[in-house]
């Protein structure tokens, strides 16, 4: 109860702290939570122009929380609620948030197939607010990790900056269409919620193997693809996929790029209840670059989650999974 606690009381702060500046600087609730977020980090009221009552409500509100006392987890869920407040308010309709189960469960598979490395590289091309690639990097408990985000929307790519700054992740961002040129070099792992629709820029797109031959091309190919491209040989992939991927009129393509240049090591089927209706269902489709010394496993991790709250069928499946890596890896 005492987390519960501590990370609603974060949220009211950030909630209340939020609601007078948006009022006083006339921005939207979702601006304000970058704005507060900003002041929280830095210790101090970074707006000018606010009247001194403002001013010392902002004040009194932010003394009554220490952040340092916060835990990582503590301070992200507290974030994320005030930025779920944001995106149901309608600033940003066609962007959710990946489920904070999904985050975890991502970041329990990565973990496993990193396995004992000291050190590695990460990259979100599709980072948003940054709650999926700080969920992972919360969950994993290696020496260094080099991590990168990438987002085309300036407000969530700074919602993502801050967020990682109150985390103490040195995350480096990126606010630009991740599917144009990336100066990033390839890391050892890719993750990402992938936007799944049309990509409007034909010329850009027209750069990509994954392209369509007549009309607009599907972001979440061009999204594969670049992110094969940024992914170190033997790098391992990890998308959050429509359930419909492959069977598409797009998909033979898709799988002929996918046989070319990958391994698949897993697809796995994401509970039904997580989603508002069946055919927007999604999976995990976890993929490994080729490289010299990259070998198939003797059969991909195929699996269809039960709900997470249903703890003994959870316990079963990963028990399968525990046992696939003890033959895989």
């Amino acid at each position: 109860m005492k987390t519960v606690s501590k990370i609603e009381n974060l949220f009211a702060v950030i909630n209340e702290t939020a609601d007078l500046i948006a009022k006083e600087c006339n921005m939207t609730y979702i601006e304000a939570v970058a704005e507060t977020g900003e002041n929280i980090f830095h210790g101090s009221i970074l707006q000018e122009d606010l009247s001194e009552i403002t001013e010392k409500s902002l004040k009194r509100k932010y003394e009554t929380i220490k952040i340092d006392s916060f835990g990582n987890e503590e301070l992200r869920k507290a974030y994320q609620l005030a930025i779920l407040k944001g995106l149901k308010e309608g600033a940003h309709p066609n962007h959710q948030m990946t489920p904070d189960t999904i985050g975890l469960f991502l970041g329990y598979l990565v973990s496993k197939f990193v396995g004992n490395q000291k050190e590695i590289s990460v990259l979100d091309p599709a980072v948003g607010t940054g709650n999926l690639l700080t969920t992972i990097l919360n969950y994993l408990t290696l020496e260094q990790v080099d991590s990168y985000g990438v987002d085309v929307d300036d407000l969530l790519i700074k919602l993502a900056y801050i967020n990682a700054n109150l985390q103490e992740h040195p995350v480096q961002f990126f606010n630009q269409d991740s599917l144009e040129r990336l100066l990033i070099d390839p890391v050892d792992i890719v993750v990402c919620d992938l936007p799944v629709g049309y990509y409007p820029n034909d010329i850009e797109a027209s750069k990509y193997e994954l392209k369509a031959d007549e009309g607009h091309s599907y972001a979440h190919h061009l999204f594969i693809e670049q992110s094969m491209k940024h992914a170190k040989e033997n790098g391992y992939l990890f998308f959050i996929v429509p359930n419909s991927l492959f069977d598409t009129k797009e998909a033979p393509k898709l799988n002929q790029f996918l046989r070319k240049m990958a391994i698949i090591q897993g697809f796995i089927q994401l509970p039904l209840s997580l989603f508002k209706d069946e055919k927007h269902g999604k999976s995990i489709l976890i993929l490994q670059k080729k490289g010299e010394n990259s070998t198939p496993p003797k059969q991909a991790i195929l699996a269809e989650l039960p709900k997470f709250s249903n703890k003994e069928a959870m316990n079963s499946i990963m028990k399968q999974i525990d046992q696939w890596f003890r033959e895989n890896k």
